[in-house]
């Protein structure tokens, strides 16, 4: 074999090479979670290191206390593909509608959602805290943007019929990753125990959060989202476009309720407006929290959070859809 082959052979040979690198690189920064600690007493969570949850510190420091104080049932279940998924039963009272809360990407349910406690109480709801797969007690090392989650989210419904019996009234709730992950959820055919879902600042389809996030990053777009999205395939086994809030909403049968902060910089208003118009549930409604950032609508404006929800129940229960 001449020298020029043994280089060319090379060449090749280091371009491979580099191509799965980068392959590798973007799948365990996109879908990989981070190495987490365990968390017994609420000393033991950071808090988000972002601007938007500056104002609220004080009080997101006094609803994790409050999820360690209050009441619950530490409960677990096996996911589709063998994960445990851990959570946190608390209960208002016997009988009370249950919401299942979902936090967002590379979170925790205690860390992110815990003032779900509070919202939930004040509106006589008891409340299922989960860990999404990947995350905090959870199982498991993969984040999918809701492609496999929103499968966990269907697996939770069928616990708490199993738990809490066969008349139990379920509410979805999520916040962005975990709006996402509902929202996906709703366009598979549900219990009629599931009365209605709640998308807190939820984004409208994979590609467009991942585009967005990679060009803050000053990034280019063509380059890095397709090596993105094969990264998913190739080492995560999932079709990163298999599918969308935007696309699964226009199959749901339930009511719907998106609430989202018009200050929100990282999943922008306007992806909940476009979910919206394409949703066909028999009920739905949009509420903008004025200035909230992203994740913060509820502590940002608690009066008018709690009331846009108490209308909506008004609402579906009017119609007769509850």
């Amino acid at each position: 074999m001449p020298w020029w082959a043994y280089v060319i052979i090379g060449v090749l040979a280091f371009l491979i090479v580099g191509i799965i690198a980068a392959f590798a690189v973007a799948y365990t920064l996109t879908f990989k979670t981070k190495k987490r600690k365990r968390c017994d007493k609420a000393e033991d969570y950071s808090l988000p290191n972002m601007a938007m949850a500056t104002p609220y510190v004080d009080e997101l420091h006094k609803w994790i206390r409050l999820a360690f104080e209050t009441p619950h049932t530490d409960v677990e279940i096996k996911s589709f593909d063998g994960l445990t998924l851990r959570g946190k039963y608390y209960e208002y009272e016997k009988g009370a509608p249950v919401e299942i809360v979902i936090h967002g990407y590379r979170s925790e349910g205690v860390r992110d959602m815990s003032a779900a406690i509070e919202r939930c109480f004040s509106i006589r709801h008891s409340l299922l805290l989960i860990d999404q797969r990947g995350c905090g007690s959870s199982d498991g090392s993969l984040i999918t943007f809701g492609i496999f989650e929103r499968y966990d989210c269907l697996r939770w419904i069928d616990f708490l019929i199993e738990y809490l019996g066969s008349d139990v009234e379920i509410i979805l709730c999520g916040v962005s990753m975990g709006a996402a992950t509902v929202l996906m959820a709703s366009g598979h055919d549900l219990p009629r125990n599931v009365k209605y879902a709640l998308a807190d600042c939820g984004y409208s389809d994979n590609p467009s959060i991942i585009k967005r996030v990679v060009r803050k990053m000053r990034l280019p777009v063509s380059i890095f989202y397709p090596i993105i999205k094969a990264s998913a395939k190739l080492f995560g086994g999932f079709e990163l476009e298999s599918c969308s809030p935007i696309e699964a909403v226009k199959n749901a049968k339930i009511p719907i309720i998106f609430i989202h902060g018009t200050g929100d910089n990282f999943v922008p208003c306007e992806m909940s407006h476009r979910v919206y118009e394409a949703c066909a549930s028999p009920l739905k409604n949009l509420v903008e929290i004025e200035g909230a950032g992203h994740g913060v609508a509820y502590p940002a404006d608690k009066e008018k959070y709690v009331k846009a929800l108490e209308s909506f129940i008004c609402e579906i229960k009017e119609k007769s859809l509850w």
